[in-house]
Parts: C-alpha cells; structure tokens; sequence
C-alpha cells in the first residue's frame, strides 16, 4: 500500500510537467492582461523581467496552480472561481514564484533520489529475509522501507511548500502589496480541509500523507509575517479590482451551463460583471438579441473598451453576422494596437465576409497577430484559408503545417511542410521554417516511438 501510494505520488508529480497535454489551455485577451498587471510588480520585487513569467489559465474546476518546468505558472479555472479579489490572486502568483526562484521543478530529484533509494534497499533487505525463510519478516522490511521513502519525499515536498511561502510573502512585501489575500486564500484552503475530514484531529497520519504542510501552520506562520508588513492595510487598487471582478465573471459565463449562469447572476443585477456573465448565457443558449443586449448595455457604460466591443464582434460573428462583426472587432483591435488574440478575430470576420475586397486586410492582419503570438493555431489556420483565396498554395501549407504542429498532428505536419520546402523559393525564410518544422515534427516523432 505505501508502494502505491509512493508510485502514485511519483505518476502524478511527472503528470505537472505536461500540464497542457491533459487540460486544455484558456486563451483570452482580457484574463491574460489581468494577469499580466496583477503579477507584474510581485515579478519585478522578485528579480524578473515580468514578459519572462507566463501566467497560463488552464479549463480545470479544480481550486489550483502549480509550476512545471520553465518560467511559467499554471492556474486553474476553479482558483479564479474560488477568489474573492485580486489579492488573493496575488498571494498565489507570489506563492508559485517562490517555487520558480526556488528551482523546486528542477531540484525535483533531490527528493526523489533518496525516496527511491530507500526503496532500493528496502527491496534488498526484503529479498534476503525471504530467502531466509522468513516471509513475514520480508514483508514487514519490505512495507518499512516504502514508509520510509514515502515520509523522505513528503517531507522534502513540504520543506518547498514552507520555501515557497517566505519567498512569495518576501515578494509581496516587496512589491508593497498586502498579505491579507494570501491569509483569507489559505482559510478557505482550511476550510476545504476541514471539509473533506483532513485535518490533524480526523486523521493523525493526514501531515504524514501531504505533500504540503498542514494549512493551520502555514496561517499561523504567514499570519505574523504579513500583520507586521507595512502593506497590511494597503487594498489592491480598485481598478485592477474591477478588472478581477469582471474577468472572474466573464470566465464563469463562458464555462458553467447558462441556467447556472443566470442563477449566479440574475437579471435584476446590472453591474458590470452580471451583465458579462449573462451576455456569454445568452449568446450560449442562441438568445442573440438578449445577448447583444447585454453588450450594448456595456458598451454603454464604457465605449472605449476594447474587451466588450470583442464581445459584441465574437457574439455577431458566431451568430453568423460577420459583416456586422467586422465593425466592433476592427474598433477592438485599433483600441489594443493589434492585440494578436483580439486581432484573430477580426482577421476572421473578415474572411468570414466571404468579400474578396476584406481578404487583404485579412492578410495584413493575421501576418501581424502570428508575428506577436506564435502559439495559437487558429491563427495559422486563417492565414492558409487567405493564402489559398489568393492561389498562394506553398505559403497557404507551410500555415498549415504550423497549426499541424501545434496541434501535434505530426504526420500531417511533415507532410504539409515538405510540401511548402518543395514550391518554395530555396534560401527564404519560408523555405528555412518549412524545414524547421519538418524536422521538428520527425524528432518529436521519434521520441513518442521511444517512449512507447
């Protein structure tokens, strides 16, 4: 049993390097400003260039976050939900930077190598007892031996966790932001504790068994950190408060069924946030002039905000009304000087016209959003629909062999990208990145063969 749970511990900590691979990734334009304000004085208090860290939302109920190799930190849809304020937030990005400064990802064998030595060895001993003749006395070196590698790890485990959490207070002392979110974030860490009976008083052996140390200690630590820091009293500014507020709602319309949406937001409410939730519910359940209520209503309230005129233009373009999309979007996108997720859009309003005349504009578009953002697969996908409008074939499959590979698609990568390297103009550097990506797609190949 403490094998399993050991072998189990081990499965799941490897499973965080490759946090994408199992959840899918939230792309927006606003949450991913927000986090970006949010976290950047804690990055600068702490030594980093804040465009260094990426803040990756991940679609998981779970209340989470989590580093996994590399300057980035994950978070889990179900953390916004469960977070009252933007402070709160930052007492957690604090928290997983102590974990980056700290090189926890990297120091990750330290603590497995002697867990799994004692293993090793418990193994051995056992085996010798056995050949002894003394079965029960194997057994019991045996289950020793994983007791022991399993308390070796944990305990190497909760020593990063109590790292982590001076660093982060360390970092938000720093940056002049208060502690308290931090402190009302871990109560409501307890209070899922005390919930689900994991608790000191329930089960003795429940500090034995964590990976982290017991909620109660941390508070009790953190709690005299953060009341004799000069920023205690200092609230997070209101309109990075609002912003949370708004992104918080937002998420939740776009992810929770509608009727729940409605409940959690009813119609009476016509504050900012209410009327994000519910222009997502709506639009969700094809209630399209309701929606579009709900965004006139915002708009109303802010007409330069790039965020609700994209609303508008995404709920227009889904509700098959490109032509009125391109409007709002085009307006977005000048607002955000080409914000690249923003700017997909729109690049996609104007193909969906299906007017020739926009495809140019599309064109110039996308060029500019894939130049910023590299990663988002839609984007290439737009550009070899353009590409292939205008006769242009090598480009149009080089676009396709970049959202091939993205999507690990890898087969279909190689092909598309030999393709392109063949009808294009050698020494370019379309022909270099046709290459580039055929040998990247053959590599990545052959290490999921070994892996098998």
């Amino acid at each position: 049993m403490f094998f399993k749970r050991l072998l189990a511990l081990i499965a799941a900590l490897s499973l965080c390097i490759q946090p994408a691979a199992a959840q899918s990734v939230l792309r927006d334009a606003e949450t991913e400003a927000l986090f970006r304000d949010a976290s950047a004085p804690i990055f600068k208090a702490a030594g980093f260039n804040p465009n260094a860290v990426e803040l990756v939302l991940l679609n998981d109920g779970s209340i989470n976050a989590f580093v996994a190799g590399g300057q980035a930190i994950y978070i889990h849809s179900g953390l916004i939900g469960a977070t009252d304020n933007v402070n709160e937030l930052q007492g957690v990005i604090a928290h997983e930077l102590g974990h980056i400064t700290g090189g926890h990802i990297i120091r990750y064998d330290e603590g497995l190598k002697p867990a799994t030595g004692i293993t090793v060895l418990s193994l051995l001993l056992g085996g010798l007892a056995a050949a002894a003749g003394s079965p029960d006395a194997a057994l019991g070196v045996f289950m020793a031996g994983q007791q022991a590698a399993l308390g070796k790890f944990l305990a190497f485990s909760r020593a990063q966790e109590s790292s982590a959490d001076a660093a982060g207070a360390k970092f938000l002392s720093d940056a002049g932001i208060s502690g308290r979110g931090s402190l009302e974030f871990f109560k409501k860490l307890q209070n899922q504790e005390f919930r689900y009976g994991f608790s000191r008083r329930s089960n003795p052996d429940a500090e034995f068994y964590s990976t982290h140390p017991m909620t109660a200690d941390r508070l009790t630590t953190l709690q005299d950190v953060y009341e004799k820091d000069p920023a205690w009293n200092t609230p997070p500014p209101a309109e990075l408060q609002a912003r949370f507020l708004r992104v918080k709602a937002k998420l939740y319309g776009y992810l929770a069924e509608p009727q729940d949406t409605l409940r959690a937001y009813p119609e009476y409410l016509t504050d900012v946030p209410a009327r994000y939730a519910r222009a997502y519910a709506f639009h969700k359940e094809a209630f399209v002039d309701k929606a579009l209520d709900e965004t006139k209503a915002l708009i109303a309230t802010d007409p330069t905000n790039p965020y609700f005129l994209e609303l508008e233009g995404q709920i227009l373009l889904e509700s098959g009304r490109p032509a009125e999309a391109v409007v709002p979007l085009r307006k977005a996108t000048q607002l955000t000087s080409n914000e690249p997720l923003i700017a997909t859009t729109f690049g996609h309003a104007l193909i969906a016209t299906e007017d020739k005349d926009n495809f140019a504009e599309a064109e110039k578009v996308l060029k500019a959003s894939a130049a910023r953002d590299k990663d988002n697969p839609f984007t290439w996908y737009q550009l070899g629909v353009v590409y292939e409008a205008k006769g242009d074939i090598p480009r149009a499959r080089l676009a396709s062999a970049e959202q091939q590979l993205m999507n690990m698609q890898l087969g279909e990568a190689v092909r598309s990208a030999e393709a392109a390297e063949a009808a294009l103009p050698k020494g370019t550097p379309d022909w270099l990145r046709a290459q580039d990506i055929a040998m990247s797609a053959r590599a990545m190949m052959e290490r999921q063969k070994k892996s098998r």
